[in-house]
């Protein structure tokens, strides 16, 4: 070998030092490749989801224009607030069969109630019947139900016949044998300057001279009432029909979604239901104080529907969403965080939003001072959800809703 022959082959065979470091070339570059393919794969995949979504939030205009309020930290559910499953205790009528029996009035033994449907229906023991309908077909969704009519509050007057609100079509007289209907106000009238949008709730006084009903916004109808909720709007009024006049009053207004209603056993002050606030308001409507409005209780355990009376002289206040304490309430959380409202509503649809909304049924029994007596809970809303009224009858309650395919019926001597 000569030696240049054996240079080379020292060169070729020289031993290695092998360390931590040592890597071999062809794993690095391949490993480098994959990386960087993923890293561009996943951040392409993010822009692709991002970009809609930055759409939305920067183009989109929110439907809603809320506003920031306060309310309390809710009370604690303690005391007569305690919770129990003393709703799971009543049983359901008519499943299926009734589709959101929002309000409930009797005469005698015979229920009245109106349906999602547009109906005024009377049940008497376990049949129903069709007594009324307010507006025109097609009924059964939510795009229809401006012109099918959406009857919620419900009364019996002195002269036995049924005085109903419906939520877009106004206050009507109902015959409750012939089924005969008599509009009394419209939505289409312009009241204080502006058109009925939300009626609601209604109560009639005892010499049947005078409605007291609830308009609970100009802006937003029921249909959209989460709208309403979270936007805070304070356009809801209090209005008065004169029976003989024809004439409608507004008693008060700037409130927040005004609800239930219920006249105080003087009759020279009505209850309201101010759902958004979670409290119950007195509002004068006769006497030296006409004209003022003072709390009858604050910072409820939940958001407040209907007010009835109840047997014992008391109130019964139906909620269909609480405020937990101990707990996280959704609502009390965004009051004064409105931007973060506006970007929800840019998101999600009503319906969307109703299934984070906790089902938790409560209904609750105050004495004349605003006092809790008790209070009845379905925790997760297994029997009984969605509830909007707590009618009281011959020892049972009857729950109505504003939104399941049921009423329920509580016998109050067993709770």
């Amino acid at each position: 070998m000569n030696e240049p022959e054996g240079l080379r082959f020292r060169r070729l065979n020289r031993p290695q030092i092998i360390t931590d470091e040592t890597h071999e070339p062809q794993f690095k570059t391949t490993s480098t490749y994959s990386g960087k393919v993923f890293r561009v794969t996943l951040l392409t995949l993010v822009a692709f989801l991002l970009f809609p979504l930055l759409v939305v939030v920067f183009l989109f205009e929110s439907p809603i224009q809320p506003e920031a309020f306060s309310l309390n930290e809710p009370p604690l559910m303690t005391g007569c607030y305690e919770p129990n499953v003393k709703l799971r205790q009543a049983e359901r009528l008519f499943e299926d069969q009734l589709i959101g029996p929002e309000s409930l009035a009797n005469i005698g033994d015979v229920l009245y109630t109106g349906t999602a449907d547009g109906k005024i229906v009377k049940i008497e023991g376990r049949n129903i019947h069709v007594l009324a309908t307010l507006g025109k077909p097609p009924c059964g969704s939510p795009e229809y139900e401006h012109t099918c009519g959406r009857p919620l509050g419900i009364r019996v007057g002195p002269n036995g016949t049924l005085f109903v609100t419906d939520a877009y079509l106004g206050l009507f007289e109902v015959n409750p044998v012939t089924g005969e209907v008599k509009s009394l106000v419209s939505t289409g009238k312009m009241i204080g300057g502006r058109r009925l949008g939300f009626v609601n709730d209604l109560d009639v006084t005892q010499d049947g001279k005078k409605v007291y009903f609830t308009d609970s916004s100009s802006r937003w109808q029921r249909r959209d009432f989460m709208h309403l909720i979270m936007e805070a709007t304070a356009d809801g009024r209090v209005l008065e029909y004169d029976i003989e006049s024809k004439e409608v009053t507004v008693m008060m207004e700037n409130l927040r979604f005004p609800n239930g209603i219920q006249l105080f056993p003087d009759e020279e002050s009505v209850l309201v239901a101010e759902t958004t606030m979670a409290r119950i308001r007195r509002v004068h409507v006769s006497g030296l104080n006409k004209g003022g409005m003072d709390t009858f209780i604050d910072n409820l355990p939940g958001f407040p529907d209907n007010i009835r009376r109840s047997s014992s002289g008391g109130y019964w206040v139906a909620m269909s969403a609480v405020r937990p304490n101990p707990g996280f309430s959704m609502l009390d959380f965004l009051s004064q965080k409105p931007w973060i409202k506006k970007l929800i509503f840019k998101l999600f649809s009503q319906e969307t939003l109703l299934k984070f909304v906790p089902r938790y049924s409560l209904v609750v029994e105050l004495q004349d001072g605003g006092t809790c007596v008790r209070s009845f809970h379905d925790p997760h809303g297994m029997v009984t959800a969605y509830i909007s009224e707590a009618h009281e009858y011959n020892g049972y309650l009857y729950l109505g809703s504003f939104r399941s395919p049921y009423l329920c019926k509580l016998d109050l001597s067993k709770v």
